[in-house]
């Protein structure tokens, strides 16, 4: 075998990430989308899931899609309508719970509603696998359940029909990274793998079967469906690792040629060039106006954004999507000014605990997961924030700062809580009003329990020293070998020491953005920019002239219509 030869600072990105293996690394470079899958059959109940759908279809049964309400569950729905309209199933629905009347999973009133309309299958996306209740009322109903899930298993399982769930103690599946929709992408491939064993037939509107088998389903069609599995991919916080990698990866190729008349619309609403959209524009762009549907209005408003196929609904639905996550800036500003405020007299009371508590009856706790996320970037360390809509219930998101899961801290304290779930970076809850005072001092006790990663097996917080004149296409070409970044594959940050100020912008619609100009040896300009800088960011304190120390990452910028090689700053040095 020859052996790889990387570039110095290839090698050390390489290194950093643990992938010292030439051939491992390798692999890591370049995913092969036929190499790099595993077998659907792998996972546990697939076999007998199959089954029970090729009986639904050969029986013209009603079928319930069951999705989540964010950017995960919403493009699983996608994923699946897409798939039964293509081999030309009609007897189904999409349901997406309200986010703020019925909450996260499967609940009981959406059962009866479902079975109100003669369902006997429904399959579950992105939910179901704590939801042991509404799935034995769904069985009493003679609604067969067919779980597909990634949330961690806690306690008693669902007597559902069937569980698809990485995470399940007993599944032997080798990739247990899987976000809700790259588990219902597994389960069409497991349909479409064996369509002709399974004589896969299905039932028209005039009583006839159509044998799937010779319809025009072209090998390889499925793939058109990875630019949900992409977008939720990116969206859901996993680890962008392994199988997850080959996702993001195809993900964004097919995102970038995607003929979706709602994502095209929306792209072109934020100015965003389609043909070269990066994850960044995923988690800035796409998931943001997809989460404020069901945050701050209605969650099929999103489903039906990706699945339309008329392009005056499209426009329709963008201008409104627009809209309601204008709104919820407006919302999540006011509250991260109030947390923040907060945590400064913490700060001087020098009351900081190991796990940040904080909330407010008048919160709106469906963009609390916002505010945390913001939150526990500043503080490093896990945030639990909590709001009030209506009852005496309490809820909550929570984040990671990776040091420790959160389900894992919840866990730890399972008494306190009416219900909770997620993963390690993120998660949910419900409290009674009476125990909320009591959270902050019971998580910070569990998080002290739990083996917490030392500094010592941190990554330092940059990756190597470069200078201006590394600001180039040869840099960055490395740099993007290792993309998409994100949880488990973080975008390299770097330090640039002593650059001198050629120029200082503010910009945006509130000037509230910063743009630092930097000349290389030769007279080239390029730009380093920070994105929402506080009152008192050191960054509004420069003048040309002055020199700087930064940590920050490099990138390409589509924004200006034409390629522009520029840094991101994550830290000025003072």
């Amino acid at each position: 075998m020859s052996v790889v030869h990387f570039p110095p600072l290839l090698k050390k990105l390489l290194d950093r990430r643990g992938l010292t293996d030439p051939e491992t690394a390798e692999k890591f470079l370049n995913p092969d989308y036929t190499r790099d899958i595993h077998d659907p059959y792998l996972l546990k109940d697939m076999e007998k899931s199959v089954d029970r759908v090729v009986q639904a279809f050969r029986n013209n049964e009603r079928i319930v899609i069951y999705s989540d309400y964010d950017a995960d569950g919403i493009p699983g729905g996608v994923i699946l309508h897409d798939f039964f309209k293509k081999i030309g199933f009609e007897n189904f629905e999409n349901y997406i719970p309200d986010r703020h009347e019925e909450g996260f999973g499967v609940n009981l009133g959406a059962v009866e509603d479902i079975a109100s309309r003669g369902a006997t299958l429904m399959i579950t996306i992105d939910c179901g696998i704590a939801d042991v209740g509404p799935i034995a009322h769904a069985r009493e109903k003679g609604i067969d359940t067919i779980i597909t899930d990634h949330h961690e298993p806690s306690g008693e399982l669902p007597p559902a029909f069937a569980i698809i769930n990485p995470k399940q103690k007993d599944c032997s599946y080798p990739f247990k990274g899987l976000c809700g929709s790259g588990v219902i992408f597994k389960f069409i491939q497991a349909i479409l793998n064996k369509k002709e064993e399974k004589k896969l037939q299905v039932k028209n509107a005039a009583g006839e079967l159509i044998d799937i088998t010779n319809q025009k389903i072209s090998v390889g069609w499925e793939k058109w469906l990875l630019d949900m599995v992409g977008l939720a991919t990116l969206s859901d916080m996993v680890p962008l690792v392994g199988e997850n990698r080959v996702f993001a990866l195809y993900g964004l190729k097919v995102l970038r040629k995607s003929p979706r008349l709602g994502l095209m619309r929306l792209l072109r609403a934020a100015n965003t060039n389609q043909r070269f959209m990066t994850e960044d524009d995923v988690g800035f762009t796409i998931t943001p106006r997809i989460n404020a549907a069901s945050r701050m209005g209605v969650p099929k408003d999103a489903f039906d954004l990706l699945a339309t196929t008329d392009e005056i609904q499209a426009g329709t639905l963008i201008t409104h999507l627009n809209k309601i996550n204008d709104e919820r800036k407006g919302l999540v500003a006011s509250i991260v000014k109030d947390v923040r405020q907060r945590m400064v007299e913490r700060e001087q009371n020098n009351t900081l605990t190991p796990v940040i508590v904080m909330g407010h009856l008048h919160w709106r706790p469906t963009v609390l997961g916002l505010v945390a996320n913001s939150l526990k970037d500043d503080h490093d360390r896990p945030v639990f924030l909590w709001g009030k809509e209506t009852g005496s219930v309490i809820k909550g998101s929570c984040r990671s700062d990776g040091r420790v899961s959160v389900v894992e801290l919840m866990e730890e304290s399972r008494d306190l809580f009416i219900t909770f779930g997620g993963h390690k970076m993120s998660g949910g809850f419900a409290i009674e009003q009476e125990k909320i005072h009591t959270l902050e001092e019971q998580l910070s006790k569990s998080y002290q329990k739990l083996s917490v990663m030392t500094d010592a097996n941190a990554l330092e917080d940059f990756e190597d020293i470069l200078s201006v004149d590394d600001i180039n296409s040869s840099t960055y070409s490395i740099i993007e070998k290792l993309g998409p970044y994100g949880v488990g594959n973080p975008k390299p940050v770097f330090l640039f020491k002593n650059l001198r100020i050629k120029n200082v912008k503010p910009f945006g619609k509130t000037k509230n953005h910063m743009e630092l100009s930097f000349e290389n040896t030769v007279g080239e300009v390029f730009n380093a920019i920070s994105f929402f800088t506080k009152a008192n960011d050191p960054l509004k304190k420069f003048k040309v002239g002055d020199t700087v120390s930064l940590k920050a990452c490099m990138e390409k910028s589509y924004f200006k219509r034409y390629p522009e090689l520029r840094l991101r700053i994550v830290s000025v040095l003072i």
